[in-house]
This record gives structure tokens, sequence and C-alpha cells, in this order.
């Protein structure tokens, strides 16, 4: 097998693997989405990609730290070549040389900035996490970075909604916070562990039918509080608590002091419902009292509780792409069809890997089915 063609058959919207496929990244919300939901397809599918206008509709555009940590995190794990790859730069071309190989991988954000960047870490993981679940050999990855993060998941996301959602899938993995990193100085750092699936997870991928959250069972979370006073998660507890107990549903909050590397705080919360969960969380920022951290994450939790919406509105977004690469149609419901769901839905057309179809519900959530090439 040549060392570019890669073993997944998957197909492509239009001209050949070997042509460079252009991907604008100024299309829709104009992040970093873009950036990395591209670089997983082309690690996956071995597909040359030229990006342009990277990052285009940010105050500051072009690879932040976290990007190009995701871009050389991608590039390692199927020996791409690189072209572009530097801080700030808007044009990038990624060619991978071979098929995904698992291993041990370590990516550090703060490498990409002389050792000055919290970028989230979050989100480097997830760039590489479904290109090497269809490796044929196992892969343990460490990402160092910021691990509670605005704008981005944070650890416990990961851990108690996105792979919850994912496992039923049949993408299992292990993940552990292995120290806490927040704003602005980072130094967190999470392990994942996935096994060895192959090329073959692609015909055990299973379909989803994510319409129905099912009945409300309860809420669990934790308040967390990194060199700071105890009182501090006490109270983010203590609020979120009495803020989603009338909601009907079983509460348990913990409250946790955690050392980091400089000091945080937020809080972080799970809904689970009968068929799905959902996420919420809030950071500290200074200045903001414990209970108005509390509010913003338990308020957001009831808003989407009344919803009647299964998926939460980060989720939508980031479950596109493992749907996509299952052989049959998945649908869900979701809180709000947001500008991230749909630039994410483009990126995935235009490696013709699957249609997604999309539409408003007259309360104002959303309906999305994914169907993939082929099905």
């Amino acid at each position: 097998m040549p060392k570019h063609q890669h073993p997944v058959p998957f197909r492509f919207a239009r001209g050949t693997p070997s042509e460079p496929l252009e991907i604008d990244g100024s299309h829709g919300e104009g992040g970093g989405q873009i950036l990395r939901t591209a670089l997983s397809l082309a690690a996956l599918t071995g597909r040359t990609v030229h990006f342009k206008n990277i990052r285009a509709r940010r105050r500051y555009p072009g690879l932040a730290a976290q990007h190009l940590t995701s871009v050389r995190a991608a590039a390692a794990i199927c020996d791409a070549r690189l072209e572009g790859d530097v801080l700030g730069g808007q044009d990038l071309l990624f060619a991978p040389q071979r098929g995904v190989r698992g291993g041990t991988y370590a990516f550090d954000v703060a490498a990409a900035r002389e050792g000055k960047s919290a970028g989230a870490a979050s989100l480097v993981l997830q760039t590489v996490f479904l290109p090497l679940a269809f490796a044929s050999t196992p892969s343990e990855i460490v990402v160092e970075g910021g691990t509670h993060n605005p704008m981005s998941p944070p650890f416990d996301y990961l851990r108690d909604v996105w792979l919850k959602t994912l496992a039923p899938m049949g993408i299992q993995a292990e993940i552990e916070l292995e120290a806490f990193g927040f704003y602005p100085v980072g130094k967190g750092r999470i392990r994942a562990r996935l096994p060895a699936w192959g090329a073959d997870i692609r015909s055990r991928l299973r379909a989803f039918d994510l319409r129905e959250r099912g009945a409300f069972l309860r809420v669990h979370g934790r308040a967390v509080a990194a060199n700071l006073p105890s009182h501090i998660p006490e109270r983010m507890a203590a609020r979120a608590r009495a803020l989603i107990l009338p909601l009907g549903a079983e509460v348990n909050i913990g409250a946790q002091c955690v050392e980091a590397a400089c000091p945080g705080a937020g809080i972080f919360l799970t809904a689970a419902y009968e068929n799905v969960v959902a996420g919420f969380s809030a950071l500290g920022r200074p200045g903001l009292p414990s209970e108005e951290v509390a509010e913003e994450a338990a308020l957001s939790l009831a808003v989407h509780h009344a919803a009647n919406a299964a998926l939460d509105p980060h989720l939508g977004d980031q479950i596109l792409l493992p749907a996509a690469l299952a052989r049959s149609p998945s649908q869900f419901s979701v809180h709000r069809i947001t500008r991230h769901l749909r630039t994410n839905a483009w990126v995935i057309e235009q490696f013709g890997l699957a249609k997604v179809e999309m539409s408003e519900r007259p309360d104002g959530t959303g309906e999305v089915r994914i169907v993939p090439a082929g099905a």
C-alpha cells in the first residue's frame, strides 16, 4: 500500500485524494473548529488540505498556540507534511504521508509559545481522538495546557458528557485529569487511553436516535477552587444546589479544593436524562461572587431543561463528526442550532462523508439528521 493511501475506504466530495481540498477558514463562524474538524478528517482520509483565512473572524486571526498544537498533533499521528505552521499563520498546507498510527503521544500547548499559554488541552485531544480510534494499535495521549478554560469544553465535560455520548456508539476510552490547569498559566494535564479498534470500527459504529431525552433523573457535578479558600467552592455548590432542586431531580454537587499552577475556580454540572446527558459550566473571574458563578451554570441548565431538547447547545457540533463516520443515519434534537453546528456540518460535507440536514422546531430548538455517504 502506498504510504499516503489510507486503509479506511472514505469517499471524497470532488477531485481525487492527491488534489488538495481547499478549506476557507472564514466560512460560517470562522473560528478554530473549522481547522480542528478538517485536521481530524484529513488525518482519517489521507486527504491533503489547503487552509486559507484561518480563524479570519476572530479578534486575533490565524493560528494561536492551541491551534498550532492541534496542527502539529494531527501531523504527528499521520506524518503529515506541513507548510505554514507558525503562530499567527492564516495559510496552511496539511499533507498526510501515511495512515494514522496508534502509539504514545505527548503534546504541550505551551511549547507553541515558549512556555506561555493556557490554550485548551481538551480541543487538542479532540482533534486527534477520532483519527486514533481508527488505528490498528492502542494509543495513549497526554496533552498539557488549560484543562478548565473559557470558550472550550472543560475536562469534566469531556469525561461526563462527550465520552458518555460516544460510548453507546461503540467508541470507548479512558480519560483522566492528572493536573488542573486554569487561565492564564495553564500547565494542566489530561491523559487518554484508546484501545486498538482498527479500521473495522467504522462498520461497528452504531448510529443513534437522540430526538427524545427521556425522564430527568439527576444532576451531579463539582465546584472547584484552586489555590483559594474552601468557602469558595462550598458557596458555589450550595447556590447551584438551591437553584436546581426545584427542577425535581436528585442533586449531588461536591465542593473540592485543588492545587494548580495558578488560582482558578469553576463549577461543572451534568444533567442526566433517561437517554442522554448534558453539561453546563461556569468559571470564576476576579470580582465575581461565587454565587454568581454558580448561577451562570445552574440557570443555563434550567433553560436547557425547559427547552425539551435532547442535546445541549455544545454537544450538537461535537457529535456530528462521529455520526458522519457511521454506516447508517443518525438524528438528534438540540437546544439550539448554533453557528458552530452549521459550520461543522459544512466542513464534513466538504469531505463528502455525509449530508447534514437541519431544521428548527416552532419552539426554537432544532432537529438534525446526519446521512453518511452511501447510507
